[in-house]
């Protein structure tokens, strides 16, 4: 690891923005000269491959618990790395195309919000 760089293995963040993550994907990117590879047809491809790998980790499953229960420790750490490919193609896409994610993400809750008013209650 070069000087000033960060093992972030060791590291467990609490809590960091989209903003940030897509800083550090950029600086990845830079670091490894793939900036020229990542075309936003590229990044969606490599996503839904990811997608896929996500997928079959419920595949035959069936349906499971909220928290996942009766899954062992590496089942949740190898869903945890698949969910985090998706979340970092994702962030990396938007990036890219130029979208302000959290912003567009903030809209479209806004916009589901309308479209999808809460249940009304009987008394």
């Amino acid at each position: 690891m070069g000087e000033g760089e960060e093992n972030v293995e060791d590291k467990k963040v609490v809590d960091i923005s989209l903003k940030d993550l897509s800083k550090i994907l950029e600086e990845f990117a830079k670091a490894r000269d793939w900036e020229k590879h990542h075309s936003p047809r590229n990044l969606l491809l490599a996503m839904v491959g990811e997608v896929g790998e996500l997928s079959e980790i419920f595949q035959w499953r069936g349906e499971v618990e909220k928290g996942l229960p009766n899954w062992e420790e590496a089942d949740k750490e190898h869903l945890g790395e698949e969910l985090s490919d998706v979340l970092l193609y994702l962030i990396r896409l938007a990036d890219i195309c130029e979208i302000d994610l959290a912003d567009a993400a903030t809209k479209k809750i806004v916009k589901n919000g309308i479209k999808y008013p809460p249940i009304k209650k009987l008394s």
